[in-house]
C-alpha cells in the first residue's frame, strides 16, 4: 500500500470512529423521556414549586412546612429546613451561599444558609408569598404575594426588603431575562407583566396568550416566554414585543414549565399527570411528547446540567363528598407517598 493510499485509509478509519462515537450522543439527544426513577421522600402535607441545583446536585422541594433536600446523585434525602408554615418555592443567589424559600402562610420569605441549611433570617413580605426568582443583574431576590398583589424585593447584601411593588393582578410564577427585566403571570388577567427591576417600576403588561397562566420557563437567549394555562395551552411569547408566536397544546392543569437551552425543547407539567415537551425549535412549536408521568405531578424543575425533569406527586385517598361549604373537595393524601419522578432520556 502507498503512502497516500496508507494516509487515505487511516483518515477515512479516523472519520468512521469519531462518527460511531457521536452516535450515542445523537440518539440520546433524539430519544424521547421517559422515567427512570422514583425516589420516595415520604412525610405528610402538599407541595408546591421545586427547584434543582444542577452544578450542587441538589434538587429543593417546598413540601408542607418545610423544605426538603434531595441529593440528586443518590436520591436519598440531605437535609430540611423546618420551623416555616406554609411553603411555595425557592430561589438561589449567584454566589452559592444563600437560599430564599416563599412561606405563603407565615408572610414571609425564609433565607437559609446552603451548606447548613440552618436558616439565618427572616423577612416580613406581603399576604401569601408564592412565586419567588433570584434577579442576578441587581442581586436581588423577589417574592410576589399572590393576595396582596404586590412583589417584595429583597437585596441579597443585607437581606433586607428595599422595596414593595404593586402589580395590576394577581400573581403567579415569575422569570427573568438577567439583564434586569423580571417577568410574572397574572393568573386573573391572563396577562403577563413586565418590570424593570432596577428602578422596580412596573413597564407594562402584555396578553398571555391563554387563559389563567401559571407557569412560566423562559429562553433568555431567543428572548422567548412559555406561560402554561387552562385549557391545554402554552404559550409562546417574544419576550421583547410581547408577540405572540404559538400556541402548543400540552396536558390539563398545568402549574409548572422548564426550559432547556441545549435542547431548545420547552416543558410543561400538569395536574393531570402529563410532561408536554415542545420542540422550540421547529416551525409552529410542535409539541413532541407527551409523556404520562403520575396523577397530580403539575409541578417540575429542569436540571440542565444533567439533562433531568424532576416532578412530584402523592397518593390520594378518595374524594370527600361535597358540602354547601365544600363544593368541590380535593382527595386527601395519603402520608408517606410523596415521592419525586425522575425523567430523563
Amino acid at each position: 500500500m502507498s503512502t497516500g493510499h496508507s494516509f487515505g485509509f487511516l483518515r477515512a478509519t479516523t472519520l468512521l470512529l469519531c462518527a460511531l462515537a457521536c452516535i450515542p450522543a445523537l440518539l440520546a439527544a433524539q430519544s424521547p423521556y421517559h422515567i427512570v426513577d422514583r425516589w420516595k421522600i415520604g412525610g405528610e402535607g402538599g407541595w408546591d414549586y421545586l427547584l434543582a441545583d444542577g452544578p450542587a446536585h441538589r434538587l429543593y422541594l417546598s413540601h408542607g412546612p418545610r423544605v426538603d433536600v434531595v441529593d440528586t446523585t443518590t436520591g436519598k434525602p440531605a437535609g430540611s429546613i423546618t420551623g416555616l408554615h406554609g411553603t411555595h418555592g425557592i430561589a438561589l443567589d449567584s454566589a452559592g451561599k444563600y437560599g430564599y424559600i416563599s412561606d405563603g402562610s407565615g408572610n414571609a420569605v425564609v433565607v437559609f444558609d446552603r451548606a447548613t441549611l440552618a436558616t439565618v433570617a427572616t423577612v416580613p413580605a406581603g399576604t401569601n408569598p408564592d412565586g419567588i426568582v433570584f434577579e442576578p443583574a441587581t442581586q436581588t431576590v423577589w417574592a410576589f404575594n399572590g393576595r396582596s398583589q404586590n412583589a417584595t424585593v429583597i437585596d441579597v447584601a443585607t437581606q433586607k426588603v428595599v422595596a414593595t411593588v404593586p402589580l395590576p393582578g394577581k400573581p403567579e410564577f415569575p422569570a427573568v431575562d438577567g439583564q434586569g427585566m423580571v417577568f410574572d403571570n397574572l393568573e386573573d388577567k391572563s396577562e403577563i407583566v413586565r418590570i424593570d427591576a432596577r428602578s422596580k417600576t412596573v413597564l407594562g403588561t402584555w396578553p398571555a396568550g391563554c387563559d389563567s397562566p401559571s407557569g412560566l420557563a423562559m429562553d433568555k437567549a431567543g428572548h422567548r416566554l412559555f406561560p402554561v394555562c387552562d385549557g391545554k395551552k402554552m404559550s409562546v411569547i417574544d419576550a421583547q414585543s410581547g408577540k405572540l408566536l404559538a400556541n402548543p397544546a400540552i396536558g390539563d392543569g398545568p402549574d409548572a414549565a422548564g426550559w432547556s437551552a441545549a435542547h431548545s425543547l420547552a416543558f410543561a407539567s400538569s395536574g393531570d399527570g402529563i410532561l408536554s415537551v415542545v420542540d422550540a425549535s421547529a416551525a409552529g412549536y410542535p409539541t413532541v411528547e407527551s409523556l404520562t408521568t403520575q396523577r397530580g405531578a403539575r409541578t417540575m424543575a429542569y436540571d440542565p446540567v444533567a439533562d433531568r425533569i424532576y416532578t412530584v406527586t402523592a397518593e390520594y385517598g378518595p374524594r370527600p363528598d361535597p358540602t354547601p361549604e365544600n363544593p368541590r373537595p380535593r382527595p386527601a393524601v395519603v402520608p408517606d407517598s410523596f415521592t419525586v419522578i425522575v425523567i430523563g432520556r
